[in-house]
C-alpha cells in the first residue's frame, strides 16, 4: 500500500517536473498567451473531467459541501494561483533546474513553518523530538536553497550574456530569484488547500467516490481560484502587451502553439492527481506526502535542465555546487518528513 503511494508521488513528481518542457515547441506567443491557454487546460477542464469520471452525483457533492470548506479551499487556490504565476516566471529567469530549486525548496520551508506559527502551536515544535527535527529540516531546506543561489551567482560570474541566454533565452539570476521566492511561499498555499477541503473529500466517499480519488472535488474549487488569478494576470498583460491577438494569428503556428500549450496544461495537473492518489495510499504516513512530492519533483526538474543542458560552459566547480544544493534539498525533505513520522507517534 505504502509503496504504492510512494510510486504515485513519483509519477506526480515527474509531471510536475516536466510539464515545462511543452513550453519550449510553442512559437511567436507572449508567454502571457501560452499561459493562459495551459492554465484553461489544467486549472479548469482537467479537474472537472476527472472528477466527473471519478465521483458518483458530483454536483450533489459540490451542493452539500460545507459552505467554510469551499470558501477556504478556494480562497487559497486564490493565493497559490499568484504562486503558480510567479513560479512560471521563474522558469523563464532561471530555467528548469535553478528555477524548480529554489521556488520548491521555500515551498517546502514555508508549507511546513507557516501552520504552527498561524495556529499558535509554534512553541511546540522546539520542546519536542519531532518540532526540532522538522526545524531542522527546514534549516536544511534554507541552507539547500542557499548553495543553488550560490551556484545561479558563480554561473552568472562564468558566463557571458550570449552564453547564458543560449539555452535560457531570459535568464536574469536577481530577477528570478526574487520570483522564485515569492513563488514558493505562495505555492505553499495548495498544501493547506488541501487540508481545508477534507469535509469535500469525505463526502464524496460517502456519496461513493472510491478512496482513491477523493480528492478529485478538492481540486475543482482549488484549481478554480488559482485559474482566477491567472485569468485577471494574464488578460491584463494581453492588453497592455497587445498579445490578445495571439490566440488568432494566423502568422504564428497557431495549432502548434495551442496543442503544445494544452499538453503542458494536461501534465501539469497529472501531478496533483497522482499527488491527490498518492496521499489515499500512505496510511499513517500521509504526513509525509508533501515532501516526497517536493523530492521528486527537484530531482526530475533537475534531471530534465542537465538533459537541456542548462548549464553548459559553466565550470566543473559550479556544476559541483549546483548538485549539492540540490541533494541537500531533497534530504531536507526527508528530514521534515522525518519530523512530522515522529509527531505522528507522540515524540
Amino acid at each position: 500500500m505504502i509503496a504504492l503511494g510512494i510510486f504515485l508521488h513519483l509519477v506526480g513528481g515527474l509531471a510536475a517536473g516536466s510539464f515545462y518542457i511543452p513550453f519550449k515547441k510553442v512559437r511567436n506567443w507572449a508567454w502571457e498567451s501560452y499561459w493562459l491557454v495551459n492554465g484553461f487546460l489544467s486549472w479548469i477542464i482537467m479537474p472537472w473531467l476527472i472528477a466527473l469520471l471519478t465521483v458518483p452525483e458530483l454536483m450533489a457533492v459540490l451542493r452539500e459541501a460545507p459552505k467554510s470548506s469551499i470558501f477556504w479551499t478556494y480562497l487559497f487556490g486564490l493565493l497559490w494561483g499568484i504562486g503558480g504565476l510567479t513560479f512560471g516566471l521563474s522558469m523563464r529567469y532561471l530555467g528548469m533546474s535553478l528555477g524548480y530549486a529554489i521556488a520548491l525548496g521555500f515551498c517546502a520551508a514555508f508549507g511546513t513553518i507557516i501552520p504552527p506559527i498561524y495556529f499558535g502551536t509554534f512553541g511546540d515544535l522546539i520542546t519536542s523530538a519531532s518540532g526540532l527535527t522538522t526545524l531542522a529540516g527546514v534549516l536544511a531546506c534554507l541552507i539547500g536553497i542557499a548553495i543553488c543561489g550560490w551556484a545561479g551567482i558563480s554561473k552568472e560570474k562564468e558566463l557571458s550574456e550570449e552564453k547564458k541566454k543560449e539555452t535560457i533565452k531570459e535568464f536574469n539570476f536577481t530577477k528570478g530569484l526574487w520570483v522564485a521566492i515569492f513563488a514558493g511561499v505562495m505555492s505553499a498555499c495548495m498544501a493547506f488547500g488541501i487540508a481545508a477541503g477534507k469535509p469535500i473529500a469525505e463526502l464524496a466517499v460517502e456519496r461513493g467516490a472510491a478512496s482513491l480519488w477523493q480528492n478529485s472535488p478538492i481540486f475543482i474549487c482549488i484549481l478554480a481560484g488559482g485559474f482566477t488569478t491567472n485569468f485577471i494576470w494574464c488578460v491584463f498583460l494581453n492588453l497592455k502587451n497587445r498579445t490578445a491577438k495571439n490566440y488568432i494569428d494566423s502568422s504564428t503556428p497557431l495549432a502548434t502553439n495551442y496543442i503544445f500549450s494544452a499538453l503542458a496544461g494536461i501534465t501539469w495537473y497529472f501531478q496533483f492527481m497522482f499527488y491527490g492518489m498518492g496521499t489515499t495510499k500512505m496510511g499513517q504516513y500521509d504526513f509525509s506526502s508533501w515532501t516526497i512530492h517536493m523530492a521528486f519533483i527537484i530531482v526530475f526538474s533537475n534531471i530534465w535542465g542537465l538533459i537541456f543542458r542548462e548549464w553548459k560552459g559553466s565550470s566543473r566547480r559550479t556544476h559541483t555546487i549546483v548538485l549539492a544544493g540540490i541533494l541537500v534539498l531533497i534530504l531536507s525533505t526527508f528530514i521534515v518528513g522525518l519530523g512530522n513520522y515522529l509527531g505522528s507517534i507522540g515524540k
